[in-house]
């Protein structure tokens, strides 16, 4: 009888040897995320209004520290980087890859500004973000008006006619900690032609007074990206913990 006993619990634990083992491999060989696999995703797997809330608080964004508050306007359809960049601005990127491209325009409370903010979501790992951002701040890129973000204007209401020669001010950052390039481009509401651009930092720089640097739209595309790039960075930190 013991000896019958001993076999049985042998081979009970045998099997719960290999049964552990079997759930120890499934284990390991499921890919840990990361902070990269998850902002690639974040594209479709993030709400819209995550991704780009109805209302944007910018305290203290504005020129002098001013408040400001931002009204989503329209939410562009997602698309590819060769339908929603310019073609030098997507050769830049192209080190990078574009896994998909998402863009929202924004209002300020006075409706006199309108701002584009894009979130490019790229195939790259952390090296070639971090290549790609050295790059840009090495050789000026964000500053050249060749590399402007492209508008989104949703038919009717106070973006209509925010097109291409209506970009008045712009930012371009390539981030490192997860794969995405963050844009924003403001203009005028009242439709006004631009003749020459000024780049976010440039506008917003102290002594600046061009009529873009007195209105503020330095300030309008630099503040709403910074948000929206909060917002994403919070969103994927926590989406990575939860899934550790």
């Amino acid at each position: 009888m013991s000896a019958a006993v001993c076999v049985v619990l042998g081979l009970g634990l045998i099997g719960g040897a290999v049964t552990g083992a079997l759930l120890t491999a499934d284990s390991s060989a499921r890919p840990a995320r990361t902070a990269y696999t998850t902002g690639r995703d974040a594209w479709h797997s993030v709400p819209v209004d995550t991704l780009f809330p109805r209302t944007l608080q910018g305290r203290g964004a504005g020129p002098g520290g001013t408040h400001r508050t931002w009204t989503r306007l329209a939410v562009a359809p997602d698309s590819t980087c060769a339908e929603g960049l310019d073609p030098l601005l997507l050769a830049a990127l192209r080190s990078v890859g574009c896994e998909r491209l998402v863009r929202a325009t924004y209002t300020d409370a006075t409706r006199s500004s309108v701002t584009t903010v894009g979130l490019v979501f790229t195939e790259a790992e952390a090296p070639a973000m971090h290549a790609l951002h050295t790059r840009f701040a090495e050789q000026g890129l964000a500053a050249r008006k060749d590399l402007m973000p492209r508008t989104y204007a949703p038919d009717g209401g106070v973006a209509a006619s925010f097109r291409d020669g209506q970009r008045a001010s712009w930012t371009v950052s390539p981030l490192t900690e997860i794969p995405v390039v963050v844009l924003a481009v403001s203009g005028f509401a009242d439709g006004r032609t631009v003749e020459e651009p000024q780049p976010a930092a440039a506008a917003m720089a102290a002594g600046a007074t061009t009529d873009i640097a007195r209105s503020g739209l330095g300030h309008e595309a630099k503040g709403i990206a910074d948000r929206v790039e909060r917002g994403l960075r919070t969103t994927v930190a926590d989406l990575t913990e939860r899934a550790e």
